[in-house]
């Protein structure tokens, strides 16, 4: 769907602000952040160690990966920073988002990254990889961050008060097409449903766990669109391309469900007119010929990859990292993701704040267990 037809996702042209030879981010270090905290819910795009303890083959806390962050490997699936990464430094924190499995102390108020590679909306996605945290369970833990944050602030009215102003970063389903819906050796759901009506059990599900983060007092959401997963080297070395350059019946499958979410994005705004629901449309992003942004691989990812397609430990990646779409097998290099979050950044509002009725929310946040 062209951003030419999306109404509401508050398009604004601004020139990217991306040096295309250093790829470096024009961000002011020292200035105060945009929004006081940033809270980030997803999957290996965004993970930012959470899966490192737990028994998984998806996790990645090993070299190469981190070879170009400055902390080494710490669990994040690239060679450098991810998207979230890069978009809390032009929003103006001064560190990455911590992950939920680290996160400690009143650090808490300035955001959490619960994503976890894996992951998807729903909860069996990914399991034959081994343990992650899915979106139901992302939000739970969130819960757990609130009831800290009410002793922290010293009432949960404060808590929500505090809550009202950050920004919420919700992106996940792709693994519900990858290690889900295109992987019938573990999973029934492609011969149980069709790809719209995938989708659409994919989008209900999505509306409950949103609508829970909204009476968690979440009222500034940028809610993800799925890229192209039928271009990503795994897709390209396991499914027939019939001459395309992507595997285009993946890709015609997560068109369903972005459709389906730009709607959910519209239901939200006029229903929930105290809040702002943002459509991130990453598929259009994902388009277009690599080489005119001086990519020259794209087919292949830039490290040597193992059954699972994450990178072969200790082996040694390209050299030439800044050419490469493709870190491993699924996911892009920090030069992609430079690209990717100036885009974002430039073309969506991601810093108004919408206040809400504190006190009805406090009961609905706090008191009301999740299932």
């Amino acid at each position: 769907m062209d951003c030419s037809d999306m109404k509401k996702i508050w398009l604004v042209v601004i020139a990217l602000c991306v040096v295309s030879n250093t790829h470096q981010l024009c961000y002011c270090a020292n200035a105060k952040p945009q929004v006081p905290c940033f809270f980030i819910f997803g999957d290996s795009l965004s993970d930012g160690g959470n899966n490192n303890k737990l028994s998984t083959w998806a996790k990645v806390n090993y070299p190469p990966y981190g070879i170009d962050y400055p902390n080494g490997p710490t669990g994040r699936f690239c060679n450098g920073r991810t998207t979230v990464d890069i978009l809390a430094e032009y929003l103006g924190f001064n560190n990455s988002i911590p992950a939920f499995a680290s996160s400690k102390g009143f650090k808490i108020r300035e955001g959490v990254n619960y994503a976890s590679g894996s992951a998807g909306i729903l909860k069996r996605t990914g399991r034959h990889m081994g343990v992650n945290i899915s979106l139901r369970k992302q939000l739970k833990y969130h819960r757990m961050i609130l009831t800290r944050l009410a002793d922290k602030f010293g009432s949960k009215k404060a808590a929500i008060r505090h809550l009202n102003k950050c920004l919420y970063w919700v992106g996940t389903g792709s693994n519900d097409y990858i290690n889900n819906y295109f992987s019938p050796q573990f999973y029934s759901t492609s011969s149980q449903y069709n790809p719209e009506q995938f989708a659409t059990l994919l989008i209900e599900q999505y509306r409950h766990h949103i609508m829970r983060l909204y009476k968690y007092g979440a009222t500034k959401v940028a809610l993800v669109g799925l890229g192209r997963i039928g271009c990503t080297p795994n897709s390209l070395a396991l499914h027939k391309t019939n001459g395309s350059h992507c595997v285009d019946h993946m890709n015609n499958a997560v068109q369903y469900f972005n459709v389906k979410l730009l709607t959910l994005v519209d239901q939200l705004n006029t229903n929930l007119t105290n809040a702002k629901f943002i459509y991130i449309n990453t598929y259009g992003m994902g388009g277009g010929d690599p080489t005119a942004a001086g990519f020259k691989v794209w087919d292949v990812g830039c490290c040597p990859v193992n059954n699972v397609g994450q990178c072969v430990p200790l082996e040694k990646p390209c050299e030439n990292r800044r050419d490469y779409v493709f870190w491993d097998s699924f996911h892009p290099t920090e030069a992609i993701n430079m690209i990717t979050a100036s885009r974002i950044y430039n073309a969506y509002d991601l810093s108004d704040s919408y206040p809400m009725d504190v006190n009805k929310l406090v009961q609905l946040s706090m008191d009301e267990a999740i299932y």
